[in-house]
């Protein structure tokens, strides 16, 4: 789906019209509307860096931006905003959002470590052949540092959140861009 249809999906969760697992618990639904509040300020608020937009506006050849997401994920809220704003930086791209608890399931495809998680957010770079030019994700690389060092000294999982949401809004998407802007830097420049 593309970003519209997906805030549309996002809002029909929101307003209780889509009650399918997992939105029919609770703190799934705590967790979407904040995920919507926060989605809502980096759609708002994000600032691209500059040598990233260059690189986008670089691509040549039409691709496909693919992200596996959630609604109730919390770190594609402040990841896929940024992706958005990118992707309409450059008409060659397509951003499609894929549901990871939905058919095709293209998470299976994109695992994460050593344990095969569906982690999400995961984007998928790919050229008009199909073709996988980058996949990132689930979540910067200082980020995701963090969570592996907290999981392993088995803290709280609440707190886990609560320190990557933090971690997030100190550092502004700067991160996911600089990742992204290397990224895409190290795909051979026929194949932009």
């Amino acid at each position: 789906m593309d970003f519209a249809n997906y805030e549309q999906y996002f809002h029909a969760i929101l307003n209780e019209e889509i009650t399918v697992s997992p939105y029919d618990k609770p703190a799934y639904m705590n967790y979407t509307k904040l995920n919507w509040t926060r989605q809502q300020r980096w759609l708002k608020t994000g600032e691209l860096n500059a040598d990233l937009i260059n690189q986008v506006m670089e691509i040549k050849h039409p691709q496909d931006w693919i992200i596996i997401t959630e609604p109730w994920c919390g770190d594609a809220a402040h990841i896929l905003p940024f992706i958005h704003k990118l992707s309409q930086m450059n008409q060659l791209i397509t951003l499609d959002i894929q549901l990871r608890d939905s058919e095709p399931y293209l998470i299976n495809s994109y695992l994460t470590g050593a344990n095969k998680s569906k982690s999400i957010p995961k984007l998928i770079i790919r050229n008009s052949a199909g073709q996988d030019l980058m996949v990132w994700g689930p979540r910067p690389q200082e980020n995701q540092e963090l969570f592996e060092q907290m999981k392993g000294d088995e803290r709280d999982m609440e707190e886990i959140k609560l320190r990557l949401q933090k971690w997030y809004n100190d550092d502004k998407g700067r991160s996911l861009q600089h990742e992204l802007l290397e990224a895409l830097t190290s795909i051979p420049a026929h194949l932009l």
